[in-house]
């Protein structure tokens, strides 16, 4: 399998293609996958290959995936390759939009909990402690205060951080699951490259 750089348009907004040359299209699956030709996983070189450019891209720009083989099966790969590319990034792309829900799930409860700790650790150091000046006392009510708002941090860097990741992902995939993918063989683009 050989990755070809990129040509990109000079202007945004131009299509954006991604070319594989592959020696026979098996080498484009996941070859452990035992499921249906259009259902295969795509190889994780190949993946990591088409997703890795396809973020190089601006995010409004539309790509298109150039696939050249230079064996050609018996019967006409063009179609079940498409639907294959495009069922695989649909796939991911649902399983980014799963993990973005499980996250925002998480946050919440996390949140829930730290708010808990956090006004149990600051009725703590007001009941406690209000009214004792001495040092220990401003240590553990300090201490206390600093306990409750580190439990806040997880959940703020959920809601702040943590989520951009994950809707990045799952537009590039939907984006992958809708570009199109053409399909030739290898000596056939030699031939016209010729001149013949």
């Amino acid at each position: 399998m050989r990755f070809f750089r990129p040509r990109t348009g000079t202007e945004r907004g131009h299509a954006h293609y991604i070319r594989l040359k592959l020696r026979d299209v098996h080498q484009l699956f996941n070859s452990m996958d035992p499921s249906p030709f259009i259902e295969k996983d795509l190889d994780e070189d190949a993946e990591e290959f088409i997703v890795s450019w396809a973020q190089e891209f601006p995010a409004d720009d539309p790509v298109r995936l150039h696939i050249y083989l230079e064996q050609w099966p018996a019967e006409d790969p063009k179609e079940p390759i498409k639907t294959a590319v495009h069922n695989y990034f649909a796939h991911r792309a649902e399983i980014a939009d799963l993990e973005f829900k499980r996250l925002l799930d998480q946050g919440r409860i996390s949140l829930a909990i730290g708010l808990v700790f956090l006004s149990a650790c600051l009725v703590l150091s007001k009941v406690l402690l209000g009214s004792v000046a001495s040092t220990w006392a401003v240590v553990v009510r300090e201490g206390l205060t600093i306990a409750g708002w580190v439990a806040m941090w997880r959940p703020m860097q959920i809601y702040l951080y943590d989520w951009w990741p994950l809707r990045r992902r799952e537009r590039i995939y939907q984006k992958l699951s809708h570009m199109p993918v053409e399909v030739e063989t290898r000596t056939k683009k030699l031939i016209v490259e010729a001149g013949l």
